[in-house]
């Protein structure tokens, strides 16, 4: 049994391009009002604009490494809104490559986003998503922390990222413990291998490992993700899905 997302708001991140953008959408088509974020305005606009037809949505620019900037996204769902009921944490940076020699700046960019945007995010998040938990229209609220199977299994030439998103599940569970009792429900998406933009910010190098390592897999659409995150959030208030591992078929590790 679903429960749909009538009279509740979504707010996801890294809502310009691939699992973040289709998740907007599916969001969208089960009832929520959502506010869509990320630094590409110009993404966001034609978002809004595909499914403005379906539910209110709200662009908001925002660099989520930035902590002021994101409690401002935060602040501004809810004046629009009124309120938060679902924290989708999107946004993310993936840079691969052998941890000897490595460009450090990379190593800073992955913790910046990938561990700390998601806690600024959460932090900004978390009064209004108990809030909303606490009444109607479905008594429960959701946040969905979107990882990697990198963050269940390590492997060579993936350390830092691997890192990050260790430490998101770490932090997921945790606050799952903290929170459970008064029905803010948090889980943890972990998707393999899918067609998206992540693996286009490597390097030249890394790019030719990574196509020989996926060249010949049928790797995952963003929708397929976005399919995993709304079954999270409508299930019924007694139900928490705290974790989902989801990869392609062919995908071995």
């Amino acid at each position: 049994m679903t429960q749909r997302l009538d009279g509740t708001v979504a707010l996801v991140t890294g809502a310009s391009s691939g699992i973040g953008e289709a998740t907007a959408v599916a969001l969208a088509e089960e009832g929520a009002a959502v506010a869509v974020a990320a630094r590409r305005r110009d993404r966001l606009e034609a978002l809004a604009e595909r499914i403005g037809t379906t539910t209110e949505v709200l662009v908001l620019e925002t660099d989520v490494t930035d902590e002021a900037s994101a409690r401002s996204m935060v602040d501004a769902t809810v004046r629009r809104f009124g309120r938060l009921d679902t924290l989708v944490n999107n946004a993310g940076v993936m840079l691969l490559g052998p941890i000897v020699e490595a460009p450090v700046e990379e190593w800073r960019r992955m913790v910046e986003l990938n561990v700390l945007g998601l806690l600024y995010c959460t932090h900004a998040a978390l009064p209004h998503l108990l809030e909303a938990a606490d009444g109607p229209p479905r008594q429960v609220a959701d946040i969905v922390n979107v990882s990697s199977v990198a963050g269940r299994f390590a492997r060579a030439g993936s350390g830092v990222y691997n890192a990050t998103k260790f430490g998101v599940g770490a932090f997921s569970e945790s606050l799952r413990q903290e929170v459970t009792r008064r029905h803010l429900r948090v889980s943890l998406i972990e998707p393999g291998a899918t067609r998206t933009e992540l693996a286009g910010h490597n390097r030249p190098e890394i790019l030719e490992t990574i196509g020989a390592t996926f060249g010949q897999t049928e790797l995952m659409e963003a929708s397929d993700i976005a399919e995993s995150i709304v079954f999270t959030v409508t299930r019924p208030r007694r139900v928490t899905v705290n974790e989902v591992l989801i990869r392609p078929t062919e995908q071995e590790r």
